[in-house]
């Protein structure tokens, strides 16, 4: 009996060591870790907005976004907006917005990227940041002759084409992956959605 006890105690002192030790670690690393996520962020937003000498986060009202996208047939289902921040120039003035959104309908499971759209509606970029797609298939969505696609088009929304993109608003689809593209256009035209509702398509300015 006293030699399980001894075990137990010496169990439950190592239990309680390493918890404090995790704690610590926890404790030491939690600030780098948001200096580097923070970074992450800026230079994704960089990447779609390369005008931009700043960028200040937008205080969205997530339900009614919500409904402004449900309302364009986008439900939670399909893609959500994760936030978004403005885009300022030297002078502090917003010269667009860069839209932070995730499709729900990957092949792989979520795919997270930012749109970058100028105040006339023209969207600059996109920058994926998070995807798990097929090997040799899906993840060819990071490819620059994918993206491209979307880049420099002012369009109400995009959709995707089999049979070879003739419109702005085509986007050529990946051969072998249309879940992962049809994932990808509904997280732009998100992005796009949500810019429609911050220069007051739904806000009521």
């Amino acid at each position: 009996m006293k030699h399980i006890i001894k075990n137990a105690l010496i169990l439950f002192a190592i239990t309680l060591i390493a918890g404090v030790f995790l704690g610590l670690v926890y404790e030491v690393t939690k600030s780098p870790r948001a200096a580097q996520e923070e970074k992450s962020k800026q230079e994704a937003y960089k990447a779609v907005f390369k005008d931009a000498d700043s960028f200040k986060e937008v205080d969205l009202d997530s339900k009614a976004v919500s409904e402004y996208l449900q309302d364009k047939d986008m439900t939670e289902k399909i893609a959500v907006v994760d936030e978004a921040v403005s885009a300022l120039d030297a002078q502090g003035n917003t010269i667009g917005y860069v839209i932070t959104t995730s499709s729900k309908e990957g092949y792989g499971g979520d795919i997270q990227l930012t749109v970058g759209i100028t105040n006339e509606g023209v969207v600059n970029g996109i920058s994926i940041l998070s995807i798990n797609e097929t090997t040799g298939l899906g993840m060819k969505a990071k490819d620059k002759a994918f993206t491209d696609q979307y880049a420099n088009k002012q369009v109400d929304s995009f959709v995707y084409t089999k049979t070879g993109a003739s419109e702005d608003n085509e986007i050529d689809a990946i051969s072998g992956a249309t879940i992962t593209t049809n994932a990808m256009t509904n997280a732009v035209n998100a992005g796009i959605y949500c810019f429609d509702y911050l220069i007051g398509g739904g806000s009521g300015e």
